[in-house]
């Protein structure tokens, strides 16, 4: 067996813990990430605690029909990097990326090309391609970002996943907060179709987002032009989310949490009247929707009111997972939490529009 390593890298999970910790929600859109300069400090994390040269770093991720967006063809550019993509379904969905990275992982460990993996991830369902390597004479690290609030100390880990591997290697946060900006803008940019005048933003008026009247226009073109200022940060928001959302009363429906065998009704769930709870849901959802507006276009804006009250999977997978990361994934699983959820969503999109 080769005595060098390999690093995986599930990007769902990377960039989802990286935004997490910097931005204060998992929204792409509402960071930038400096990928070469991340791909180099997780190498050199994983040389600094085995010693062992790095094969390569293998980066997966998913689009749609599995085809290489401008993205990941930067990705892929970086030395070192290999480019690998499941698909994003009609629905919103990844399909294939844990089953390409779980076959990868068994087959290198195969092949003896490899002797110690190092993976970025934190999802249970790549345990069993753990065990599968480990007995083919691979060990298997984890890297993940250190939070000790949390019931085994890490970052959006499977607890499953966490007893299964060798060792758990320190993710820096200093890495995460020098590759990771937070994204600024001012609201609502022009899309396609839409067009504005140079040297002008199109900025919200009270009847919500539109292009500025000719007048404006000129008067804006004239006018020295300032920089954006950052808004508050998702975790310093509890003062601007106003009430509680306006929850409709909870039907009588069978809701299954991850944390329980059986079977509870949202109405009679204990934490469904925490009020405490359901501010703390209100706060992640109007968070969301401030990253989500202030980094979309007129035109997604468009969009997403016409479909109202139904959400794009891509931004309610978003919400369930910051929520997540605040009160714990079994209380997302209520179904009161979740309909409070998307409503705090909703209201503080109507506050901005």
């Amino acid at each position: 067996m080769t005595t060098q390593s390999a690093i995986f890298v599930d990007a769902g999970f990377l960039l989802a813990v990286g935004g997490q910790h910097t931005a204060g929600t998992s929204l792409r859109s509402a960071f930038r990430v400096a990928y070469e300069q991340l791909a180099a400090g997780i190498a050199e994390v994983a040389r600094r605690d085995s010693g062992l040269p790095l094969l390569r770093t293998y980066w997966y991720d998913a689009s749609r029909d599995g085809l290489f967006t401008d993205q990941h063809k930067r990705i892929g550019m970086v030395d070192g990097v290999k480019v690998r993509l499941g698909r994003i379904s009609y629905s919103g969905e990844q399909k294939g990326v844990d089953l390409r990275l779980a076959l990868d992982l068994v087959g290198l460990a195969r092949s003896g090309a490899v002797s110690t993996v190092y993976l970025v991830s934190g999802d249970d369902d790549l345990a069993e391609a753990v065990e599968e390597a480990q007995a083919l004479g691979v060990q298997v690290k984890l890297i993940g970002l250190r939070k000790p609030e949390t019931r085994i100390g890490l970052a959006s880990v499977a607890e499953h996943l966490a007893l299964c591997v060798d060792g758990i290697t320190d993710l820096p946060a200093e890495l995460l907060e020098s590759t990771f900006t937070r994204s600024v803008t001012t609201g609502p940019l022009p899309g396609p179709g839409v067009h504005s005048l140079p040297g002008t933003t199109a900025e919200p008026g009270p009847a919500g987002p539109c292009p500025p009247a000719p007048a404006t226009a000129a008067a804006a073109s004239a006018a020295p032009q300032h920089r954006p200022v950052p808004g508050p940060s998702p975790a310093h928001l509890a003062g601007s989310t106003g009430p509680l959302p306006q929850v409709p009363p909870a039907e009588r429906q069978l809701v299954y949490s991850a944390g329980h065998e059986a079977a509870t009704t949202a109405a009679g769930h204990p934490e469904a009247g925490d009020s405490a709870l359901l501010r703390a849901v209100g706060e992640v959802g109007a968070s969301v929707a401030d990253n989500w507006y202030a980094n979309t276009t007129q035109r997604e804006l468009t969009e997403l009111q016409a479909d109202r009250p139904l959400l794009p999977p891509e931004i309610d997978r978003v919400l369930l997972k910051d929520c997540a990361q605040q009160i714990g994934e079994w209380k997302t699983d209520i179904q009161v939490v979740r309909r409070a959820l998307r409503a705090s969503f909703w209201d503080r999109l109507d506050q901005l529009t």
